[in-house]
């Protein structure tokens, strides 16, 4: 019998793994919205565009299904901490490998797990930078520039993220392709 992990792993078609995250949410109740399919979407153009050596498909459905234990609410800063390893604790029932409930966990940095995968720099430049664009209800979306600086200068400052200066150089590109466009 196929594990979940296998089912949605084995889907090549990105948009087929949303639908399946969607009704894995309906079954479950993991927490799936909006800033999920941005953040995953960010990762794909970020990816593509930059031709990231990684393993895209596993990026992209760690992208899904990282934060699946967040709650839909204001999180108290225990509640921030935790939800990573939740998370990875609920994929391994799934049937997910160790290798990836560790990108998972690493998706920021609370859990201190070291070493980093790579591909968990990817989600924690997504997540970072996603999060800060989507308004919510204590305050608006950050616009670009301001969401990059802050990126850059406050939340991954002093961080060893291998794809930070990359991630910059792609959000510059991607702000000229809409100028320009």
């Amino acid at each position: 019998m196929e594990t979940f992990a296998e089912y949605i792993l084995e889907e090549p078609d990105y948009i087929k793994k949303m639908e399946i995250v969607y009704y894995l949410k309906k079954k479950v109740d993991i927490f799936y919205d909006k800033s999920v399919i941005l953040k995953t979407e960010l990762a794909k153009l970020f990816m593509d565009t930059m031709k990231v050596n990684v393993d895209e498909n596993l990026v992209l459905t760690a992208c899904l299904l990282c934060a699946c234990k967040k709650k839909d609410n204001p999180q108290t800063r225990e509640e921030i901490e935790q939800y990573a390893k939740e998370s990875a604790e609920f994929l391994k029932t799934l049937g997910f490998s160790d290798k990836f409930c560790k990108i998972c966990l690493q998706q920021n940095r609370y859990s201190g797990s070291v070493p980093r995968e790579k591909e968990s720099d990817i989600l924690e430049l997504v997540d970072n930078f996603g999060g800060m664009l989507m308004h919510r209800p204590e305050r608006r979306g950050f616009p670009v520039d301001e969401a990059l600086v802050l990126l850059k200068e406050r939340n991954l400052k002093d961080k060893n993220n291998i794809y930070l200066d990359q991630f910059v150089n792609f959000i510059e590109q991607m702000k000229e392709v809409k100028i320009s466009g």
